[in-house]
């Protein structure tokens, strides 16, 4: 029997995620998915603390208690120290789409997702933005 062994090369090494959602559920589920593929997770219920953070990539949620996650992002695009970091939004509203190109996004992720998705979604981004 062959065994198969993973290209090493293609792991993130612990690349830094920042979640920022106010669903403790959400943030537990996205964690453990993003943290079993090899990625560091920092969780936040708001906008807080990102420059101190300061991740490879940003998963924020839209609708949330106190700001909406679209002018986080549009703060984070149009400051010099932060608008590199990729932003993937996340949202159950139908109009995530529109909402991403409006605040500067890179990208998108509807509610609900598929974790091949999420994942395929992550990779990517954090794969861009280490070129």
């Amino acid at each position: 029997m062959r065994m198969f062994k993973p290209d090493e090369s293609k792991r993130p090494m612990g690349k830094k995620i920042l979640l920022i959602d106010d669903d403790p559920d959400i943030l537990e589920v996205i964690s453990m998915i993003l943290e079993n593929k090899g990625y560091t997770v920092k969780t936040s219920d708001n906008g807080e603390n990102i420059e101190k953070e300061m991740p490879e990539l940003l998963l924020l949620d839209i609708w949330m208690s106190g700001k909406f996650g679209s002018e986080i992002c549009k703060e984070l695009k149009a400051s010099e120290k932060t608008r590199h970091i990729p932003v993937i939004l996340l949202s159950a509203n139908r109009d995530i789409e529109e909402i991403a190109k409006t605040c500067g996004a890179n990208g998108f992720i509807p509610k609900p997702f598929k974790m091949k998705d999420l994942i395929e979604k992550v990779n990517y981004h954090i794969n861009a933005s280490l070129v």
